[in-house]
């Protein structure tokens, strides 16, 4: 039976990079995967997954109403999947957790999804909530507080690099815009 697997983790704890070894297994055995990242973040690219560490791979730009179910059936159709890997999975929304999930059971394919758990303020995501509540398998990537703790919190900072405790759930940035720390910490600044 295929699984619906969710890897999770604060920023810079390599989500990306894992998930772009987990897409080269599979392509270095022969098998067809097909990728997907939140259109939101153009960083690198449009319909880019991009590491922190320099590997890149295309993949099919998701919104909130691209039917991912229906993308895979087409896709698996015309090549066998043998994996759909999704980065970013924070941005998929109730209805793409749930696509997912039917993916793995009447398709019999394993998804892969990545992505943060909590926002800046501490709460959780559209996607991560339902991922956490349906996935087969929760695994846990560590990122490093500067303490040396687990880092589980991701803390937005403004330019002056001081805390920002308002504003909108989703701001695209990397180390310019977010810190990852242990919750005492996080907790700390947000108190400043």
């Amino acid at each position: 039976m295929a699984k619906l697997y969710f890897y999770y983790a604060s920023m810079n704890a390599g989500k990306s990079t894992t998930l772009l070894q987990a897409d080269f297994n599979y392509r270095e055995r022969g098998m067809e995967t097909m990728l997907f990242t939140a259109a939101v973040d153009d960083r690198a690219a449009p319909g880019t997954i991009a590491s922190r560490i320099g590997l890149t791979a295309s993949a099919v730009p998701f919104d909130a109403v691209l039917d991912i179910g229906a993308a895979v059936a087409a896709e698996h159709a015309r090549r066998p999947l043998s994996c759909v890997l999704v980065d970013e999975a924070q941005f998929l929304s109730r209805a793409q957790v749930l696509q997912l999930a039917d993916i793995c059971d009447t398709l019999g394919i394993p998804v892969l999804a990545y992505g943060l758990r909590t926002d800046f303020q501490g709460t959780l995501f559209e996607g991560s909530a339902h991922l956490l509540a349906l996935a087969d398998a929760l695994i846990e990537l560590k990122a490093v507080c500067a303490c040396g703790r687990k880092a589980t919190m991701n803390l937005r900072v403004d330019a002056a690099g001081r805390p920002v405790n308002e504003g909108a759930q989703t701001e695209i940035g990397g180390n310019d815009r977010y810190v990852a720390l242990c919750r005492r910490h996080f907790m700390e600044a947000r108190r400043q």
